[in-house]
Order: C-alpha cells, then structure tokens, then sequence
C-alpha cells in the first residue's frame, strides 16, 4: 500500500488501495466522476460533516471506490460531508474494482450504540445506550424534539459518555428496570430520570426517592412520588393521539422529583405532557444537609 494525495491512477485490471488526504476540492473533484451512486442523502451528508466537525473522524477500511474505468462506486456521502465540513479527512481510496460489485455495497447492518458498548462487558446493552443517548440528548438539546437526523447521537459520543461514568450509568439501568414495573414509563426513560436526579441529590436523598416510588406504602396523598405512580392510572382513563415519547416521559419524572424537593413551588402538582411551548424542567439540585 502507498500513501500520496493524488487522484485515482489510470484503469488498470488490478485493484489498489491506498491511504489519502481528501480536501474538499480533491473530494469535489472525485464527485465528478460519479455514475452509478444511490440518491443523495443529504440528512446523512450533515451526520458526517458533523462527525468530521467534533474530531471523530476515524480512519476505516469504509472509504471511497472506484470502478477500473475511473467511476465512482461508493463514496458520494463521505466525500460530499469533507465539502460540507470543509475540512481535509483521511480515508481509504479503493479503484479497479468491478462495475458488478455495485449492487452489494453498504448493504451490512449499521453499527448500533449497543454494539458499539459491547466490549464494556456491560449487560442490558440496548437499555444502557438508549440511556446514555437520552441523557446526552437532554444536556444538549433538552428544549428541542429528540428525533430526527438533528437528534443524532453517535456511537462515538455514546462510548465517550459511558466512560466518563461507567458505574452512574450502569445503576442508574439496574435501578430503572425495577422502577419501570411500577411506572408509567419505559425501562430507558425512567432509567434517564435516575441519571439525571442522581447528579442532583446525595445518595440518601435519591435512596429515599427510589424507596418510595418502589413501595408507595405510607406515602401522603399529596406526596410526589404517590402522584407519579399513578400516572400510569391516569393515562388509561384519557385517549390521546399522541403517543408519550421519550422527552415527555423523562420530563414527567423530573417534574415529579422537583415536587417532591420543593413541594411549596410545586403547587397543584399536574403531571402530564409537556406543551408544545413548555421547556424540560431541570433537576432541583439538593444540598448535602438537605432533610
């Protein structure tokens, strides 16, 4: 293998591969060269250049391809992000290959967060990335929907985020699978509502929150965690169109924690949706003295 910052060589019968530096005009000039490439995506286009942005980039054996007459095979969307980011990446260049291959490229499954958390030795994986996802999602963009391509999470800031934290994520899961039961939440909202409350409080705050949503013994009928039990019980009396996301789940905890912290500011505690022009609520943070 070589390594120069050339344009693809002449069509030869052999197929080569070699490590370049693609610029955004190198990357504009193999885009003219194009033939049979699948239609532009262009939300994916942003995915990349966003990755190229943060500095994730990483070099891969998933570059660029061209066939032995000098076309472009595979590569458009990486290739359009370098324009995008306007930045120069590395990458892999691939040519000579045949014009029958084109059907059976980028065919694989796509890489998932869970996959990307295998090798942590972690269980429940596909809990545990959609927490860390969720939890990156409300400090980044908690007044925002979280779908669509600008609610893209890479696999890289997922893994990032797991290793700043490995234990708070992983008890926050243990603890979110058993509250569920007893919630109208899923596994994964309610286990973003612990990670989220846990930075908040000390431990024997949050120990006396989680017992209480647990049991419901004894709890006032005032009390915040009695009203977030039932919420579930409130949901199958009303039809609603709209599904509960995960926003307005996760949102629907922390509003009943902030209750339960402060119930004078909470007044006729309503817990429902958030409206189309609420803000998330943020964690009332507690003091170690707190009582």
């Amino acid at each position: 293998m070589t390594i120069n910052d050339a344009g693809p060589e002449e069509p030869n019968d052999e197929l080569v591969s070699r490590i370049a530096k693609v610029t955004p005009e190198l990357a504009e000039s193999f885009l003219t060269k194009a033939a049979v490439n699948r239609r532009l995506n262009m939300s994916q286009v942003k995915v990349l250049a966003e990755t190229i942005l943060r500095g994730e980039w990483k070099l891969t054996h998933q570059g660029i391809a061209f066939d032995s007459d000098g076309a472009l095979l595979d590569g458009q969307h990486r290739l359009h992000a370098i324009m995008e980011a306007k930045t120069t990446v590395e990458m892999i260049i691939f040519e000579g290959l045949s014009k029958e291959v084109f059907p059976v490229l980028d065919i694989g499954k796509r890489r998932s967060g869970a996959d990307t958390l295998f090798s942590t030795g972690e269980k429940n994986l596909p809990q545990l990335s959609s927490t860390v996802r969720h939890v990156i999602l409300f400090k980044t963009m908690s007044n925002a929907p979280w779908r669509g391509p600008q609610a893209r999470v890479s696999n890289d800031q997922i893994l990032a985020a797991y290793n700043e934290d490995p234990e708070g994520y992983r008890e926050s899961v243990t603890i979110g699978r058993e509250l569920s039961k007893y919630l109208f939440a899923s596994w994964p909202a309610v286990s973003t509502g612990v990670y989220l409350t846990t930075e908040a409080a000390p431990a024997a705050e949050i120990e006396s929150w989680i017992s209480g949503l647990k049991s419901g013994a004894s709890l006032d009928p005032h009390d915040a965690r009695l009203a977030l039990r039932e919420v579930a019980k409130d949901i199958q009396k009303r039809s609603s169109k709209r599904k509960m996301n995960m926003r307005d789940q996760v949102a629907i905890y922390i509003k009943a924690w902030n209750a339960w912290v402060d119930p004078e500011k909470a007044g006729d505690l309503r817990l429902h949706r958030l409206k189309k022009t609420e803000k998330m609520p943020m964690p009332i943070k507690l003091p170690f003295e707190f009582k």
